[in-house]
């Protein structure tokens, strides 16, 4: 007869913890994994910035006001 090693009883002991301590009202077994992540990632446009542009641009308004003046100069300029 083989023993059981520590860390195979320990997980064991742990699965039985954690679902014990799920209440009733949590029933997660028709859940769906990632069911919104494509949509998510459609309407996402991250940009990272570099640092020194980051120190320069704290918030995305600042990025915001800054993108909108410079195309709107170069607008400008096209057309004159």
């Amino acid at each position: 007869m083989k023993k059981a090693s520590k860390s195979s009883r320990a997980r064991k002991v742990t699965r039985r913890i954690a679902d014990d301590e799920m209440r009733p009202e949590y029933d997660f077994s028709k859940s769906v994994r990632n069911k919104y992540a494509k949509r998510y990632s459609e309407g996402t446009n991250l940009v990272l910035l570099e640092p020194d542009l980051a120190a320069a641009f704290p918030d995305s308004k600042s990025v915001t006001r800054a993108l909108r003046a410079y195309l709107k100069s170069k607008s400008k300029r096209r057309t004159a």
